[in-house]
């Protein structure tokens, strides 16, 4: 775990260190672990044998092997697959443990089940929860699926041993064929299941080393998901479709927290194929409104846009963002809660030295991913049905069983796959899932016995309330006469990514990336205030508090060494003494990059400039050089970004690369994304005015991995935080302007 001075003991759910996960998101899975329940674990492995077998049965050594007669491998994924690779790398695992090739394994999806398939990372932690986040697949999955399948795959062996009569030593494994030289014997491991399935399941098994690996490491496997993606067979929410099912789309107040006066709804049922329309109790966790029943999704919104409603503002929202930023930046200049410390900071600089004062602004963010939240509900008498590109499986399953008075037992979640999601679909409040259960009830309570969809539109989605939070940040540097920085006092304003326990309380996944800078400096200190009284709902997003704490760290620190004239990537190197796998990716992106090159202009007038930044999250170390081309008129254009990835053992580099350039891409829309607020109405809503950018705004991208023998660390998010830094950076350098807001205009201003 990273040095943070007096908060030693307060684990962050998101960070990696030294391979192992700190916890950031504990604050929402505190109240989780009482609600799993006792398991028994055999090596770590959550057993699943029977006691009988019959023939035609498959082999279930565990949770999350299944085996065939046919020799076919069934992977059970505990966590989701929404685009970021986790079906695959999991695949890989268990098939170089198995040895069998990719071709003979399919992956499913777990449903909602934290016995069997909780995260070991948070489990280590005494969270005994089923979720998908913080970068936490890969970490979680690597001994864990590997075990699996070593006892599987020793079972086999054993079975195979006994019916050929033979010494298991003498026995091997080429691509799913157990093979015993001796005697010319060959077998599939579909005809040993029924045999291995009255084998004990081990206690203990040995793993292949690193230096066995087939797979593991190697670019030979492809995506395990994309043939179903491609053919159109994979199944995501607005797939399903159940007898007598029902649509509903719903009209969420226009001001926050705004609640029904009443509803005109005759246009609404006068449109064939309205089934009803229902009035949706909220809270202060879910909006409610009033939802329209149809046959099928557009008639459903076509209601929902007929409905005439009077709202009720009485509890609603009236600030607007610049109220927000106001009042952040008057918080800024008082003395807040202390995160971390070391030394004393100073307040001015010795004889020679500079000082550097700096306030940052950074707006409030959509996560926007490609599916708009959905969720199928089927409400019996006695237990519930939910479908979902399920995310957050222990806390959706809890959330929705309080929703309804019953056990969570009682609820069985099917997880489908997502399109996308960015942390949205782990709401720590399980906002779009309650709500659908809500309506399902309400509908239930009115004689409509049938399953429900809740389909958000998009700006449905992009107004529903769950956004990164918008943060100031007060900043005082000092500079001795040589050029070294001594002293750094950060000052963080901004809400919790969850419901704090009071306003005192230190939200550390807030200050991610803030409190904990790799750099060398004497005197540090990181305080945070964590207004309560904004009631705009907040929630981690891809890369949680590293999003805003990344633009600030890393600008300041180039505008440090331009200050005393010298090259940032070198000022960065001499602060890094005692972090080598910092220096590792630092150097190793300057020196693809070129980085001592000078960058030739590609248009008359044009200016261009490299940026240099460098990031630790979830575990994973990464750094960034961007290039980019300033034209006269302030637009601009990010040609090129070199990056260095350190998350060590690579799974598949393959995935690897693509995650890295995705988060690139996810980042580099910062650079023009804000969701702001007028009297407590939300202004964006869909693409058109939340640009995400386009795939012709895509740089050319470069991905180099740094070779190691670390466990794996998060992948899924460390690539996002270094890009909106290194690409100020190099407009910096480019024009001499230093940036400290988000988001930019189209034409920059180069006074």
């Amino acid at each position: 775990m990273s040095s943070r001075p007096g908060a030693q003991n307060t684990p962050e759910f998101g960070e990696f260190s030294e391979g192992v996960s700190p916890l950031s998101r504990r604050q929402f899975l505190g109240g989780m672990a009482a609600l799993t329940l006792a398991i028994g674990f055999r090596g770590g492995i959550a057993v699943a044998a029977t006691p009988h077998h019959p023939a035609d049965a498959p082999f279930e050594p565990n949770a999350f092997i299944r085996i065939d007669a046919n020799g076919t491998v069934t992977i059970i994924s505990g966590y989701l697959e929404m685009g970021q690779g986790t079906f695959t790398g999991i695949a890989t695992l268990a098939a170089d443990e198995l040895d069998v090739s990719m071709d003979k394994l399919q992956v499913v999806a777990a449903p909602a089940d934290a016995a069997r398939y909780m995260n070991p990372v948070l489990a280590k932690h005494g969270y005994k929860v089923q979720g998908t986040g913080g970068s936490t697949a890969m970490a979680g999955a690597w001994i864990q699926m590997r075990e699996a399948a070593a006892a599987a795959r020793m079972m086999l062996l054993a079975a195979a041993a006994k019916r050929w009569k033979a010494d298991v030593a003498t026995l091997k494994v080429e691509n799913g064929v157990i093979i015993h030289a001796q005697s010319g014997r060959r077998g599939g491991y579909g005809e040993f299941v029924t045999d291995a399935a009255r084998e004990s399941v081990p206690t203990t098994v040995t793993l292949k080393p690193a230096a066995a690996f087939n797979l593991i490491g190697q670019a030979k496997s492809n995506r395990v998901d994309v043939p179903a993606k491609v053919t159109g067979s994979a199944i995501y929410t607005q797939d399903v479709k159940l007898p007598e099912m029902l649509v509903a789309v719903i009209a969420h107040p226009p001001r926050l927290w705004a609640r029904v006066g009443g509803v005109d709804a005759t246009k609404a049922k006068a449109i064939p194929g309205v089934v009803a329309v229902l009035e949706i109790p909220g809270d202060d966790e879910v909006q409610g409104g009033v939802a329209v029943l149809a046959r099928n999704t557009w008639i459903a919104r076509q209601g929902r846009d007929a409905l005439a409603i009077n709202w009720d503002n009485t509890r609603a929202l009236a600030l607007s963002s610049e109220q927000i930023v106001g009042q952040f930046k008057g918080l800024s200049g008082e003395s807040g809660i202390v995160a971390a410390k070391r030394g004393n900071p100073l307040h001015e600089s010795p004889p020679g030295g500079k000082v550097i004062e700096a306030v940052y602004e950074q707006p409030y963010l959509a996560h926007a991913a490609m599916e708009p939240m959905n969720c199928l509900v089927h409400l019996h008498d006695d237990r519930c049905e939910i479908w979902n590109g399920e995310q957050w499986h222990t806390a959706d399953q809890a959330a929705a069983a309080k929703e309804l008075g019953y056990a969570p037992s009682q609820v069985s979640i099917t997880q489908l796959y997502a399109g996308g999601s960015f942390g949205r679909r782990a709401n720590p409040r399980s906002d779009y899932v309650r709500e659908a259960v809500r309506i399902a009830r309400v509908a239930r309570a009115q004689g409509i016995i049938a399953p429900v969809k809740l389909v958000w539109m998009r700006e449905d989605d992009m107004r529903a309330t769950q956004y990164r939070p918008l943060t100031v940040h007060k900043v005082k540097l000092v500079l001795d006469n040589s050029g070294v920085l001594i002293s750094w006092d950060q000052t963080v304003v901004g809400q919790s990514f969850t419901k704090p326990k009071s306003p005192n309380a230190i939200d550390h996944s807030l200050l991610e990336g803030s409190e904990d800078i790799p750099y060398d400096v004497p005197n540090f200190r990181v305080t945070q205030h964590n207004p309560v009284n904004v009631r705009v709902p907040t929630q981690w997003m891809r890369s949680v508090g590293h999003t805003h704490a990344a633009f600030v760290g890393e600008t300041l620190m180039d505008e440090a060494a331009r200050t005393t004239g010298k090259d940032p990537y070198q000022f960065r190197r001499g602060m890094l003494a005692k972090q080598l796998r910092h220096r590792a990716v630092l150097d190793l992106a300057a020196e693809k990059a070129n980085w001592l090159t000078p960058l030739t202009p590609i248009t008359a007038g044009a200016r261009r400039g490299r940026g240099i930044a460098l990031q630790k999250a979830f575990g994973t170390h990464v750094a960034q050089v961007a290039e980019v081309t300033v034209q006269q008129d302030g637009s601009f254009t990010v040609d090129r970004v070199v990056c260095a990835v350190d998350c060590g053992v690579v799974i598949n580099p393959d995935i690897v690369r693509a995650q890295v350039e995705g988060g690139i891409g996810f980042g580099l829309s910062f650079l023009r994304q804000a969701i702001t607020l007028e009297n407590g109405r939300v202004i964006q809503g869909n693409f058109n005015d939340y640009p995400v950018l386009r795939i012709n705004g895509m740089p050319t991208v470069e991905v180099h991995i740094v070779p190691s023998t670390e466990p794996p660390t998060g992948i899924g998010e460390p690539g996002v935080p270094p890009i909106a830094p290194a690409v100020v950076n190099a407009i910096a350098a480019a024009t001499g302007v230093s940036i400290r807001s988000l988001p930019l205009n189209d034409d920059l201003s180069l006074s």
